[in-house]
């Protein structure tokens, strides 16, 4: 199986909405246990290991590719 990184929800933005309500009322701390709930519970649904560990690889590359435009950002506002 390969990892699907094209939205397979037929509303997408219900997806998300759902995701988001989930959080609401929560605080920090259990919003993160939440988060982590979820993940486990994903990766367990997905049940390979392989798709599992391209899944991280992709979702690290994202949060660094962010991190680093949000500096680059930062750095031509200080400018």
């Amino acid at each position: 199986m390969a990892l699907s990184t094209s939205s397979n929800f037929a509303k997408p933005d219900d997806a998300f909405r759902a995701i988001v309500e989930a959080h609401r009322g929560l605080t920090e701390a259990q919003s993160a246990d939440l988060d982590a709930a979820l993940v486990l519970v994903l990766a367990n649904h997905i049940g390979d290991l392989d798709v599992l560990r391209e899944a991280i690889a992709l979702a690290k590359r994202r949060m660094l590719d962010a991190s680093q435009q949000q500096q680059q950002q930062q750095q031509q506002q200080q400018q």
